[in-house]
């Protein structure tokens, strides 16, 4: 009788596997923070993705985690087309072709010695302006390396509209943008630091949002909008459900949320500890996220998730 009247459904398609490949590795690396999650090699990459196109699993979002002797100012290796997230980008693309989204994070955290999400000015501030020609260059490569949707997450005023620009001035129109409306100056990010070997020394305070404001996400929202966006995200997830309900009844395009790596690490913690029921408790956060309205959910758990629904 509860599945007959369930309200809310997940479904395989709903979810987006987030996966970290790491550059020179040649074993999978895990990452402490986040039991059963890890830096892929290459192959173990191309593996991930074809678990979860068989799973159901709508796309996967890439993230490159360079070595660290390529990490410089202005994040170089992010625009390299030889830059280990390009490279991923045509290895799963040469394994799933069209039928795995394929995603990718255009940032150069990953990829500056100092770990802030674009480039400093002589003061040490990140430079808004400057940061922005460095998205647009990450957004022809990423593009050309074969990616489906670009996802620029360094919330630099503007950066929605530079990179739309970027991608049809050089014949990829058809690259989407998934856009990382309203990003928190969250907590619950230790672990993705972690995940992606971050140099950051202090916060993102004066880029991120503050998580006190509501109205300021709608109006980064309503710019995103007017900038071209295909698709926006709130992240995190459970902090901000509020958040996301809101946007989900403001817009009239695909609304995403990303179930972050503190969220992760919280269950599978309190679930190691024998605190909660792990399954449980992982199917209804995902619940609550679908059901605050958001039709795509970025979660660590995709591939298992899907796995279980599909049985």
């Amino acid at each position: 009788m509860r599945r007959m009247v369930a309200e809310t459904r997940l479904h395989p398609a709903d979810l987006i596997l987030p996966a970290f490949v790491r550059e020179g590795a040649r074993e999978p690396v895990p990452i402490s923070a986040m039991p059963g999650v890890v830096q892929h090699t290459r192959d173990t990459l191309r593996k991930a993705a074809v678990e979860a196109l068989a799973a159901g699993v709508a796309g996967i979002m890439l993230f490159g985690v360079p070595e660290d002797a390529k990490k410089d100012a202005a994040g170089t290796a992010g625009t390299d087309p030889d830059g280990i997230l390009q490279v991923a980008i045509r290895d799963v693309r040469a394994e799933v072709g069209d039928d795995l989204i394929i995603m990718s994070d255009l940032c150069l955290d990953e990829y500056t010695d100092h770990g802030h999400c674009g480039v400093l000015d002589a003061a040490g501030r990140v430079d808004n302006d400057a940061t922005l020609e460095r998205y647009a260059e990450m957004a022809q490569v990423q593009a050309d390396a074969g990616v489906h949707v670009v996802g620029p997450s360094g919330m630099m005023d503007g950066q929605v509209g530079v990179v739309r620009d970027a991608l049809d001035q050089t014949g990829h129109e058809d690259v989407s943008i998934l856009a990382y409306t309203v990003k928190y100056a969250s907590a619950f990010y230790g672990p993705f630091r972690e995940a992606v070997g971050s140099s950051l020394q202090g916060d993102r305070k004066t880029y991120q949002q503050d998580p006190a404001n509501v109205r300021e996400s709608l109006r980064e929202l309503a710019l995103d909008l007017a900038e071209g966006a295909d698709m926006v995200m709130v992240k995190p997830a459970l902090p901000y459900l509020d958040v996301l309900a809101k946007v989900a009844e403001a817009v009239d395009v695909p609304v995403a949320a990303y179930q972050i790596s503190g969220e992760y690490a919280m269950v599978e913690a309190a679930a190691a500890n024998g605190w909660i029921d792990r399954d449980r408790a992982i199917m209804e956060t995902l619940t609550g996220v679908k059901r605050a309205g958001a039709n795509m959910i970025l979660t660590y758990w995709a591939t298992e998730v899907a796995r279980r629904l599909g049985a």
